[in-house]
């Protein structure tokens, strides 16, 4: 499924659609869905969507709930998990991503306004089972630098995690 996902990541195939960035095999990032994306995501191979924008934030296609409705209704399993970027960093944001992740096999897209957003909290969410290092390069081969954020990152090793890692969230680092 992940061959099928990668092969059409960058195809026009799906006109209107924002880029997706796939940062592990089974984790993607992508800008907010419209409600017509539901249905490209699902013929992407993709088995869930986990929200990280927030109801009523700017320009926000739709709620979490019209988004659930949608998502069921193309196959997929949803999971809203809110975060401004203030709250990336805090348990609730971290314990949501952990949590969605355990829950889907994935692969999986997660959406904000722009995906950034949304990259960070899969990073601070890998970062409790991996090096920040380690983190930070899979995050810098999909295109993302959040190498500002090292040392934030390096401290959520410290922090509690559910076991085992959810397969979303792993680097495939050659070290712990």
């Amino acid at each position: 499924m992940t061959t099928h996902i990668a092969s059409h990541l960058s195809s026009s195939r799906w006109p209107g659609m924002k880029e997706i960035t796939q940062i592990t095999p089974l984790f993607s990032v992508t800008g907010a869905l419209q409600p017509e994306d539901m249905g490209a995501v699902a013929a992407l191979g993709f088995r869930a969507v986990v929200s990280n924008l927030p109801d009523g934030e700017a320009g926000a296609p739709m709620s979490s709930g019209e988004e659930a409705r949608l998502a069921a209704k193309a196959g997929l399993s949803f999971r809203h998990v809110p975060a401004v970027r203030h709250e990336v960093f805090g348990e609730r944001v971290v314990d949501g991503m952990q949590q969605a992740l355990s829950d889907f096999a994935g692969p999986v897209l997660a959406h904000c306004s722009s995906g950034s957003r949304s990259a960070l909290a899969w990073a601070v969410a890998a970062a409790r089972y991996q090096s920040a290092d380690c983190v930070l390069e899979t995050l810098k081969k999909a295109g993302f630098d959040l190498s500002a954020v090292r040392d934030e990152l390096e401290e959520q090793r410290a922090l509690p995690r559910r076991e085992p890692i959810p397969p979303a969230l792993d680097c495939a680092c050659a070290s712990p």
